[in-house]
Order: C-alpha cells, then structure tokens, then sequence
C-alpha cells in the first residue's frame, strides 16, 4: 500500500472511518499527529490537581495535557484511492460515554496499549469484541517497556484468533501507517468473510 499522502482532491477516493482507542496516557494523540496529513484537530486540556487525583499516572508522571473529547486527523492513499478518517477517543473512564457516538460508521479501530499498564487495554478490547468492530492491537513500544511477543498479548489480552497484533512508535509516521494498513487489511478481510457466510 502506497503511503504516499496527496493534498490532490481530484482524484476519487473511498473514505473510511477508523478509531483509535485505548487507555488513559497510551498515545492516541501523538499516533493521530503523527501521521495526519492536515493540522489535527485535539480536544487537550492541562491535567489539574483534581483529575491528577481521578486518572492513574503511574508510568507517565511527565504527561500534562490529556484529551477530554476526542482527536481527528485524515492521511490519504491515493494508489489505493482511500482517504483514512482518524477518530481518536478520550482514555479515561469518565468520557467513556462517548465512544458510541464516535464509533457509528467505523470500519475498524486500533487499540493503542502500554505493556507497563496492559490492564488498562481491557475496556477498548471489550468495547469492540461486544460490537464485533473490526481491531488489532498496536503495542506502542515506550523506551523501557517489555516487549512482549504478539502470542503474549493475544493470551494476556484474551483476544479471538486472528486480532492481529502489531508493534509500533506512535511518535513515527512510517511505523503507524504499517499499523493503519493491517487496520484497513482486517478490515476487509473480516468484512469478505462475514459477506461470505
């Protein structure tokens, strides 16, 4: 798949809507700006002593800012002639109430996971298995984490056979447009076979 992004309008394209979830601190931001084309659009707001005191910081003392609505970006394959649509949730608990409305049209989703808090991971996983929304789990690989095998987060994740399970740096184009490509590549193999039954 030709990752090559075009600020062409001209040619046609096939817009598809992707998640990106996962818990409080995983990097959903920093995947969306990574790799968007245009300027994406963040809802961040400053961590205060009062939702210092509601989110868990363990592991990611440094962060400040965290999203409150939801993230978006857009990169283009014009080779594939698609248009990807990037909709990134809020990770804490207390903005759950908004993934259903974020998710309504999607295609697939990523569920963006930290191995030094994987039990963070367990809400968006089951999130998409109840809906039977397409996923795969990208491990964003932080400085310092274990690196677990895709076999060891498919056991500790309880994940059906053929989640895929992909390694990624969210802070790297290249890196998450492979992880956008395996999105788009399960989705529509999920899709062929339940057109298929």
């Amino acid at each position: 798949m030709d990752s090559k992004i075009s600020d062409d309008e001209s040619f046609p394209f096939v817009p598809l809507k992707v998640l990106v979830a996962g818990g409080f601190g995983v990097g959903k931001t920093t995947l969306i700006k990574s790799v968007s084309e245009i300027t994406p659009v963040t809802t961040e707001a400053l961590i205060t002593t009062a939702s210092a005191a509601l989110d868990r910081l363990e592991g990611i003392e440094g962060k400040s800012t965290t999203t409150v609505a939801m993230d978006f970006g857009r990169i283009s394959f014009p080779a594939q002639q698609l248009k990807l649509y990037l909709w990134g949730t809020p990770g804490q608990d207390r903005f759950w109430f908004m993934w259903d409305e974020l998710a309504l049209g999607a295609v697939g989703a990523i569920v963006l996971i930290d191995t030094r808090r994987l039990a963070d991971s367990f809400p968006a996983v089951e999130y998409f298995l109840d809906r039977d929304l397409p996923f795969v789990v990208a491990v964003n690989e932080f400085d310092g984490a274990y690196r677990y095998t895709p076999d060891e987060i498919t056991e500790a994740l309880a994940l059906r056979p053929g989640v895929p399970v992909v390694h990624c740096d969210a802070r790297l184009a290249r890196s998450v447009t492979d992880v956008l490509i395996a999105v788009v590549r399960h989705s529509l193999a999920t899709a062929a076979a339940t057109n298929g039954s």
